[in-house]
């Protein structure tokens, strides 16, 4: 072997050495980096963010998914909703007069409301820890998330919400004050955002009709729908119509654009937890209570009584029949103070639809004659107005339906 060689091959060996711990090196890098991966301590699933120049960030953003097509509880015609909208809002101020929150949150998706009318968008994530309320109109929508209504939310702290707040307190425990007072806020809490945004879209504003004064013309239409865009949306989030204006006062209600995005409370009410064991009327205090069968409370909402004290029932009755979405048999003799009705020598079939008499719901009794329903003008509810019947706002009516049965007892007291 020559000299050249033999002084390679020495040459040759520490460079396959120092290749070696290279790789070591290298494997030992790429197994610490697998470790932290493995831990966490690398996140998976968050890129890094960039913003965009403000001149190119979108204020909203919209996609749409193909059209539902579903059937109408009125008649079986299809009704086609709007498409499913994912909405992408960067967070903007906005102020909304006796709300704490003040951001558009960014949403994800959208769902129909309870009937095929607008869509409500839900903020991702936006029930999360709760807080105590601070203001009135907080406890309105915390009360009506657990079905303590105080009827139509408005932020003001009248009979209605003290006596929800009554409800409340007696189901904590606590002293029934009436009051939003320390120990009330400490247990009545918010999950998430107070408000929300809702869509009114173009099937949305095409739906709307005005509705006919007479009792005639209102039997000769196919349905009492909303008949502007501002009831609906009142209606829909269990607000006062004053509250809605307060909240948008940027809108123009005569003339609302397809796709206006409308401030509203997010009180929607969560799905029944159990059928009601029995319903209690308080004739003095306007209300309706729903219990389960160990007595705890399910339900509290106010309701109007009859204006003649002779007309109000007291003592046990029971469901006998309920009906989702019912039409109503005008009766002109019960209406004798009605011009309209003294002149009609006939009964007339009045349509379902939300302006409908007994609204959205009819929760028939065993004396005949006798209710518990909706109405079209929740913001009445509360007064001594109705011949007889026990009116609930729609929103309220239609959730009773939904946990009463055929029998349940409902005791009427004084």
């Amino acid at each position: 072997m020559s000299r050249a060689s033999k002084n390679r091959s020495p040459a040759r060996r520490r460079q396959s050495r120092g290749k070696g711990w290279l790789l070591v090196v290298l494997f030992g890098l790429l197994g610490l980096v697998w470790l932290a991966w493995d831990h966490g301590w690398i996140s998976r699933s968050q890129p890094l963010a960039i913003p965009a120049p403000p001149s190119m960030r979108p204020t909203v953003a919209f996609t749409s998914a193909p059209p539902i097509v579903v059937r109408s509880n009125i008649d079986s015609r299809p009704i086609r909703l709007a498409p499913n909208l994912v909405r992408e809002v960067v967070p903007t101020n906005l102020v909304i007069p006796g709300l704490s929150t003040n951001r558009i949150q960014p949403l994800t998706s959208a769902s129909p409301l309870a009937t095929n009318t607008a869509v409500l968008a839900h903020a991702a994530g936006s029930r999360s820890s709760g807080r105590p309320v601070r203001s009135t109109v907080e406890a309105q929508i915390a009360l009506g998330r657990l079905g303590i209504s105080c009827g139509s939310i408005d932020g003001s702290l009248g009979s209605q919400t003290r006596a929800a707040l009554r409800a409340f307190q007696a189901r904590q425990g606590l002293e029934m004050t009436g009051e939003l007072d320390d120990a009330t806020r400490s247990q009545l809490t918010l999950d998430g955002e107070a408000s929300n945004v809702l869509i009114l879209t173009g099937s949305d504003l095409a739906g709307l009709r005005p509705v006919p004064a007479t009792w005639l013309g209102k039997s000769e239409v196919s349905e009492l729908g909303y008949a502007t865009a501002l009831e609906l949306v009142a209606e829909k989030s269990h607000s006062h119509p004053s509250l809605i204006r307060q909240m948008n006062p940027e809108i123009d209600w005569a003339a609302v654009p397809a796709e206006q995005i409308v401030r509203v409370p997010d009180v929607e009410y969560v799905g029944p937890r159990a059928k009601a064991a029995r319903l209690r009327i308080s004739l003095s205090q306007k209300t309706l209570r729903a219990f389960d069968g160990h007595g705890n409370l399910l339900a509290h909402f106010p309701c109007s009584i009859a204006s003649r004290v002779e007309k109000r029932p007291v003592g046990e009755l029971h469901v006998e029949v309920v009906i989702k979405d019912p039409n109503y048999t005008f009766n002109p003799e019960i209406f004798p103070e009605s011009a309209e009705a003294r002149a009609l020598d006939h009964k007339l079939v009045i349509p379902p639809g939300p302006n409908n008499p007994v609204g959205v719901a009819w929760i028939g009794l065993d004396r005949p004659g006798y209710g518990i329903h909706g109405t079209p003008r929740p913001e009445d509810v509360g007064r001594t107005e109705s011949h007889g019947c026990f009116r609930l706002a729609n929103w309220n009516a239609d959730y009773l339906r939904q946990i009463v049965t055929v029998g349940t007892p409902v005791m009427v007291e004084e």
